[in-house]
């Protein structure tokens, strides 16, 4: 099997976008902004990986989907665009500095009823939300790397059958293939991303995959 050149690829995923949906306008501004308004810009899902979600969004047609680390709200538009009619979508993050912008372009997105921002802290907002009789259709996990494996068990009994949890920057530029022994002392992520990435694949309650889009996707199906 054939691989695609190293010093191919980023004009290879430029081709890509240039055959891919266009970009909405407000996700375009929102990318603008947080690059002037935010930072560490690079944390923003972006126009590649935003279609993505977008598709698996609204090929799922979720009523109920699950955001842990809003950033500055591009992912979170980016999966909205596939909820159900009265579908609804909540994302949790502890940045308070980053919710002006959050809430400016979810706003100019037109999508203030779809869209609930919880401000705090992950694992203590998780439990809270749903009511008894309601399950995840679809989690996008993107926020601390230290406690992807938490949030995990904390959200999975609460995803309903072929419901699906999906988790970014997996593949952590590349630190992911680095002997565990050559990593710093103060480096809490990368092992933890590690731990999770085969945490997802033993458990034998879900169909997953690493994909190897951007900074990795690993997406789990409930079985």
């Amino acid at each position: 099997m054939d691989f695609l050149p190293p010093e191919l690829l980023q004009d290879l995923e430029n081709y890509a976008l240039a055959h891919s949906q266009d970009e909405l306008p407000v996700l375009k501004e929102l990318d603008r902004q947080t690059h002037l308004r935010a930072n560490k810009p690079r944390m923003l899902s972006g126009h590649l990986q935003g279609n993505f979600l977008q598709m698996i969004s609204r090929l799922m047609q979720p009523k109920r989907i699950l955001e842990i680390g809003t950033y500055t709200g591009y992912s979170a538009i980016c999966l909205a665009q596939g909820l159900s009619e009265n579908g609804v979508l909540h994302t949790i993050d502890n940045n308070v500095e980053q919710e002006s912008i959050t809430r400016e372009f979810v706003k100019k997105a037109g999508l203030e009823d779809k869209i609930k921002l919880h401000l705090g802290n992950a694992a203590d907002i998780i439990p809270t939300i749903l009511t008894e009789k309601e399950e995840w259709d679809m989690v996008f996990i993107d926020a601390d790397k230290s406690n992807y494996g938490l949030y995990y068990d904390l959200v999975f009994d609460k995803v309903r059958k072929g419901g699906i949890i999906i988790a970014d920057n997996v593949l952590w530029s590349g630190k992911v293939l680095i002997d565990p022994k050559e990593l710093k002392k103060n480096d809490k992520d990368t092992p933890a991303l590690i731990e999770y990435n085969q945490k997802n694949k033993e458990d034998n309650r879900t169909f997953s995959m690493l994909l190897p889009l951007r900074d990795g996707l690993m997406m789990a199906i409930k079985e």
